[in-house]
């Protein structure tokens, strides 16, 4: 299954682009697909980010479908 990924802030800085798409086994989760750019990009690992799934926020567990989004969100601060 082919699955798009949006990267945002300083996600979107460190690898020069804001979207990635990537090919997963069928059954695969967000937890698995994370895995999985993590280690094609591994200075995403220490952002502690959080996965939206199709706009919504999903847990690691969450099962991924064939052309889902799932946006990969580091922590936000302001002031």
């Amino acid at each position: 299954m082919r699955v798009r990924v949006r990267l945002f802030a300083a996600a979107r800085e460190l690898l020069g682009k804001g979207e990635l798409v990537q090919e997963l086994p069928d059954g695969a989760t967000v937890q698995d697909l994370a895995d999985k750019v993590f280690h094609a990009y591994p200075g995403l690992r220490p952002m502690r980010l959080r996965f939206a799934l199709n706009s919504a926020y999903a847990a690691p567990e969450a099962a991924l479908h064939d052309g889902d989004e799932v946006a990969f969100i580091p922590p936000v601060g302001g002031g």
